[in-house]
């Protein structure tokens, strides 16, 4: 009788600790740095304005890229909105060969109010980045 107590104690105990060991997380926490990208295209006719893209790491660290305005004397220039093109994806595309991925973007416009005649304006894009530590 001893013996059949003794065995159900152990199972009883075995049991309380394999429910205890349940509860416990079964996902790691995986710790991320974050970068910030934004791109700044000028919408200013003739071109007299300045365009670039910028990444900020959480140290402080920036780095700048010239981009081309979308406008020239002659009006829209397709030819700096394709380079721009490639300039932000070869960075996003670098980012990501170095184990970063994008969690977000966000664009918006800034120009003429009141539905004046758009002559000015920039075009800002912000993309947020992740990558485990």
């Amino acid at each position: 009788m001893k013996r059949i107590h003794t065995i159900l104690a152990l199972v009883t105990l075995g049991g309380a600790a394999l429910a205890m060991m349940s509860f416990r997380s079964a996902h790691t926490v995986v710790a991320h740095r974050y970068m910030q990208i934004t791109t700044v295209e000028s919408v200013v006719a003739g071109g007299f304005a300045r365009s670039r893209m910028i990444a900020t790491d959480k140290e402080g660290a920036v780095e700048e890229v010239k981009l081309e305005n979308f406008y020239s004397l002659s009006g829209i220039n397709f030819q700096n909105i394709r380079f721009n093109d490639a300039q932000i994806t070869s960075k996003i595309e670098s980012y990501a060969n170095d184990g970063w991925e994008i969690v977000s973007v966000t664009s918006n416009f800034t120009g003429a109010p009141n539905g004046q005649a758009m002559s000015n304006g920039i075009v800002i894009s912000r993309y947020l980045l992740k990558k485990a530590e």
